[in-house]
C-alpha cells in the first residue's frame, strides 16, 4: 500500500483540537436542536451503544479555509462507541488521490488522540478480476481500516491530492474520483464496533452454536472437536505422523497420501501450530455468505500488514479482527475476511477467512494471485515500525505448517499464473518465491518496508522448522 506525503495540517485544526465534546448522553440532552443537522447528531448521541455494529457518515464539504486547500469530511462529533474505522467509496475502481486524517475521542479517558493518517490505497487487497466475489456488485472502494481503540467521538477530513499541490484554499472538494485528482463519489466514514466474544480463545467460550458456526467449525474437523475455540498445537513427529497415515484423516482431515514420492515431499512438514478458530475469536458467521470457495494446491503464502496501526495490545487483537472482518464484509462488500490466516504482535496465529485451515480456501488478499495461494496478514503496521520477533516467527510457524501440507518448499520458487493486476497481465506465469511480499504481486508497499525485510528470515527458519 502506497504512503500518501502531504503538509501537516498544523494550526489550521487548532480550534478543532480545543474543542470539548460532551459525553453522548449529555450532549443529547444539553439543550433543544436548532438545527436538522444538530438534531441528527443528539439522535445518535441519544442512542445507546449497539455492540457488533457499523454506523455509516456520509461525508460532506467543509467550509472553513484550510491551508492545505479544499476537504470534505466531518467535523467533531459524539457518535456510539466504535472502535475501528474507514473510509468507502461508491467505485471499487476509483482511487483516492489524497491525504486521509482522523482523530477520535476515548471513551474511557475522555481525551482525543492527534491527528492519524488512514492509508488511502487499499485496492491491492481484492479478489481477483471477473470473480463472482468481484462481480457481485456489492464491493466498494475503500481505505485500509484503522484501530482507534474504544472511542465514542470523532472528527475527519479528506484532501484532495490537487488541493494539497495547488494550496488555492478553495471552499470544496470535488467529487468524482477522475485523473484530475478529485476525490471518488460517495466518501463515507464507516465506524466499526466489533462486539465481544463470548468468552475468550482459551475454551471459555458457551453457548449454542448457529449452523453457520457449526459449519465452519466443521471445516476443521480432523483438527479439533466442534466449537473448539483452538487448533492444538502438534509436534513435528505427530504432523508427520497423521498426514502420513495412509487411508486416514491426517492434519488435512483428507486421505493420506499412499504415493511414495508424494509421502516423502509431505515428509516435510513443520509442526502443526495453535491457532485460535473464527469461533474463539469471535466471528458472526451471519455475517459472511454461507458457502466455502475453494482453490487448487498452495503452492505460496504471500505475507501482509493489515495497516490497521500497532496501537493494539495482545489481548485487544481478536477484537481488531472482529472490527476487520465487519469493514471487509459489510463496509467493503466482500464474502468474508479476506486473509486466510492473522498473526498479531505476540506471534498468536489465527483463522482468518472460512472453510477449513488445512484446506486450498480461496481468499482475496493479493489481487491477481488469490489462486493456489494463502494470505497471511501480521496485524499492525509496518512501513516504519519493526514487526515483533514474535511476530515473524509465527508466520514463519504457520507457513512451515501450511505449505509442507503442499509439498513446498519455503525457500523455494515456483510459478503462478496471474489472473490480473497492475503488474502481471491476465494468464502470465510468473516466478515468484514460495514466500512472498505482497508488493512481489502487485505494485504497493504492502507488507511495509520493515516486515518485507524480515521474510528471508523467516523463509530460512521456516524450512528449518521442515527438516531441509
Amino acid at each position: 500500500m502506497r504512503g500518501i506525503l502531504a503538509p501537516s495540517i498544523g494550526a489550521t485544526c487548532a480550534a478543532a483540537l480545543a474543542l470539548s465534546l460532551a459525553p453522548p448522553a449529555t450532549a443529547a440532552a444539553a439543550r433543544p436542536a436548532p438545527t436538522a443537522e444538530a438534531a441528527t447528531r443528539a439522535a445518535v448521541a441519544a442512542e445507546p451503544d449497539v455492540p457488533g455494529s457499523t454506523q455509516s457518515l456520509p461525508l460532506r464539504s467543509l467550509t472553513r479555509e484550510r491551508a492545505s486547500g479544499a476537504v470534505l469530511g466531518l467535523t467533531p462529533r459524539a457518535v456510539r462507541n466504535f472502535s475501528l474505522l474507514g473510509v468507502v467509496w461508491d467505485d471499487p475502481a476509483a482511487e483516492l488521490h489524497g491525504r486521509v486524517q482522523v482523530r477520535a475521542r476515548s471513551a474511557d479517558t475522555g481525551t482525543w488522540s492527534g491527528w492519524q493518517d488512514v492509508e488511502t490505497h487499499n485496492a491491492d487487497h481484492a479478489a481477483d478480476p471477473g470473480t463472482a466475489e468481484d462481480t457481485s456488485g456489492r464491493v466498494r472502494g475503500a481505505t485500509a481500516p484503522l484501530w482507534v481503540g474504544p472511542s465514542d467521538a470523532v472528527e475527519v477530513q479528506v484532501v484532495a491530492e490537487s488541493s494539497q499541490e495547488a494550496g488555492d484554499g478553495a471552499a470544496g472538494a470535488r467529487a468524482g474520483g477522475g485523473d484530475d485528482g478529485s476525490l471518488p463519489s460517495g466518501l463515507r466514514l464507516e465506524l466499526i464496533d466489533p462486539g465481544t466474544a463470548d468468552g475468550a480463545a482459551d475454551g471459555t467460550r458457551t453457548g449454542a452454536m448457529s449452523a453457520e458456526a457449526t459449519a465452519v467449525s466443521a471445516a476443521n474437523d480432523g483438527l479439533a472437536p466442534l466449537g473448539a475455540t483452538e487448533i492444538p498445537a502438534l509436534t513435528r513427529e505427530q504432523t508427520q505422523r497423521e498426514l502420513l497415515t495412509p487411508g486416514g484423516t491426517g492434519a488435512t482431515g483428507r486421505a493420506g497420501a499412499a504415493d511414495p514420492a508424494e509421502q516423502q515431499a509431505q515428509a516435510y512438514i513443520g509442526a502443526r501450530p495453535a491457532i485460535v478458530t473464527r469461533h474463539g475469536w469471535g466471528a458472526d458467521e451471519s455475517l459472511r455468505e454461507k458457502t466455502f470457495k475453494y482453490t487448487g494446491k498452495v503452492k505460496a503464502a504471500f505475507v501482509h500488514h493489515t495497516a490497521t496501526g500497532n496501537n493494539y495490545t495482545c489481548e485487544q487483537a481478536p477484537s481488531v479482527i472482529r472490527g476487520i472482518y465487519r469493514y471487509h464484509v459489510g463496509s467493503m462488500g466482500w464474502r468474508d475476511i479476506g486473509y486466510n490466516f492473522l498473526v498479531d504482535k505476540c506471534g498468536k496465529i489465527y483463522e482468518g477467512r472460512a472453510g477449513g485451515v488445512a484446506e486450498s480456501v480461496l481468499g482475496a488478499h493479493t489481487l491477481g494471485f488469490n489462486s493456489n495461494t494463502t494470505g497471511v496478514a501480521v496485524i499492525g503496521s509496518y512501513s516504519s515500525k519493526k514487526p515483533s520477533a514474535a511476530a515473524v516467527e509465527g508466520v514463519a510457524r504457520l507457513t512451515a505448517w501450511k505449505l509442507g501440507l503442499h509439498g513446498m518448499n519455503p525457500k523455494g520458487k515456483t510459478y503462478l499464473t496471474s489472473g490480473g493486476g497492475n503488474l502481471y497481465q491476465k494468464g502470465m506465469k510468473v516466478r515468484l518465491n514460495v514466500i512472498s511480499g505482497h508488493r512481489d504481486g502487485f505494485n504497493t508497499a504492502c507488507p511495509g518496508g520493515e516486515l518485507y525485510s524480515k521474510l528471508g528470515s523467516a523463509r530460512t527458519t521456516a524450512a528449518g522448522y521442515q527438516g531441509r
